[in-house]
């Protein structure tokens, strides 16, 4: 049996060459402030997997992307056994764009620090008398950099992501990084609507994109899950107040008011975690996670 290790290790996630396709597993590894903290949080990495197919197959007819299976009988004998069953992605390969895509329709997080003290978020006027965890009178883009493990992420305009990409794609700069703009504020609207109509409300989430051998742009990495969006209940919403969430926010929160934790979770922060990544899974797809 062919023996495999990863070619790139992320903070919670694996990635395998498998000759024409690259093999994705998410671990049940968690991070909070760019740290990975010592717990293993049980079948996240199976929930986030299934989540991102669960979206990938959802807007498929917006853009393209690049899941191939999450069948490990699909994958390479090595893949074939419980630690890769249900966490693991074939994907296509795809030069990645260093532009993390992100995109805002509520004011909350950063973006609410940052308005209330210029009224903009990421360099964009926003109306006056926003109130926290307000719904935007439109989606916002805000792309950033992507850092390196250990670095953060920076906040950039659009016209700077023109020339980041410029740089990288001469001649395709601008027509990148306008058609990974768009395909953003598209899937964004396409499933925040449909999330809200199942219960959930999509405060904001990030996407990345690649190009195909055909120079095509391409959905990578994954997709809506809650470690890259702000999933918050519609249940009880209410703006002018912080909201609960289905994401790490439980984590953060927790690790903000124990400063001397040492990132170890006690053990009822991690099944309060796992039960409400399985909440949304169930709420958005109509499925028990299995």
């Amino acid at each position: 049996m062919q023996e495999f290790t990863p070619i790139k290790e992320g903070k919670v996630r694996e990635v395998y060459d498998n000759g024409d396709s690259l093999i994705i597993v998410a671990t049940d590894r968690i991070s909070a402030f760019d740290v990975i903290l010592k717990n293993k949080i049980e079948k996240k990495g199976a929930i986030l997997t299934q989540m991102s197919k669960f979206w990938f197959d959802f807007t498929k007819d917006v853009v393209p992307n690049h899941m191939l299976s999450v069948d490990v009988k699909d994958m390479p004998e090595f893949f074939q056994n419980e630690k890769f069953d249900g966490n693991s992605m074939m994907c296509r390969k795809l030069e990645m764009l260093p532009i993390e895509c992100i995109v805002r329709g509520y004011i909350t997080g950063s973006g609410w620090a940052s308005y209330q003290e210029n009224g903009t978020v990421c360099g964009i006027k926003l109306p006056e008398g926003l109130k926290e965890s307000e719904k935007l009178p439109e989606a916002i883009y805000t792309p950033s950099t992507k850092a390196e493990i250990g670095l953060h992420d920076e906040n950039i305009s659009f016209e700077r992501s023109i020339e980041v990409l410029e740089a990288k794609f001469p001649g395709h700069g601008e027509e990148y990084a306008t058609k990974i703009k768009d395909a953003t504020l598209a899937l964004y609207k396409k499933c925040a609507d449909y999330a809200y109509s199942k219960g959930i409300i999509i405060a904001d989430t990030k996407f990345e994109f690649g190009l195909d051998e055909n120079g095509n742009i391409v959905l990578g990495d994954e997709m809506l899950t809650p470690d890259s969006s702000r999933f918050w209940p519609l249940e009880g919403y209410e703006a002018g107040k912080g909201q609960p969430s289905f994401d790490k926010q439980f984590v953060r929160d927790w690790l903000k008011a124990n400063p001397d934790s040492d990132y170890l979770l006690p053990e009822e922060v991690v099944t309060k975690t796992v039960d409400k990544y399985k909440e949304a899974f169930v709420l958005l797809t109509g499925k028990e996670f299995e």
